[in-house]
């Protein structure tokens, strides 16, 4: 849509486990937040220093929601490409209260500091039940594979990130 702004975000993700979830209709939703902090060079001090982070809570939608739900943990660096918007709210207190969210377009890994093998998702759609029966089955068979995920051709693994080295996108 026109009038939007996009905007492209680096940073690491701050949640443990982000938040995978599914609409009524089965639509997955990937909630998490990122945190970006800029780096300077002082020439004084001959040292780099830290700027203000910028914490921004993101939505990813559909496939790629369930794709980052399956790849990302915390620490992992990112960039994300998306539209950013506000909102306001009166919270408990009465005060009024602004927030500023990014709904994702895109969403990738950094290999600035790490590598990634890349397996290419599944499209077939029905994300939520394809999981709910590849864990059925997993769970069934005694995986012994510790760092598997329960669905095939989605592991939620990265070389830095926890052991084995395929990452869905």
């Amino acid at each position: 849509m026109s009038g939007e702004t996009v905007i492209t975000v680096v940073g690491n993700v701050v949640e443990e486990q982000v938040s995978l979830r599914y609409t009524p209709s089965g639509a997955g939703v990937c909630k998490f937040t990122i945190a970006s902090t800029p780096r300077t060079y002082n020439r004084d001090k001959q040292a780099w220093e830290d700027g203000a982070t910028l914490y921004l809570p993101v939505s990813v939608w559909r496939q790629q929601g369930e794709n980052c739900g399956e790849t990302l943990t915390r620490g992992m660096r990112v960039m994300v490409q998306g539209r950013l918007s506000q909102r306001s709210y009166e919270d408990k207190q009465g005060q009024r209260r602004t927030v500023y969210e990014m709904e994702a377009d895109e969403v990738a890994v950094s290999l600035r500091s790490a590598t990634a093998k890349v397996t290419k998702a599944s499209s077939s759609g029905g994300g939520r039940q394809r999981y709910e029966e590849a864990r059925q089955a997993s769970s069934r068979e005694g995986m012994d594979d510790p760092w598997g995920s329960g669905v095939p051709g989605t592991q939620a693994q990265a070389g830095g990130w926890g052991g084995g080295d395929e990452v869905p996108f």
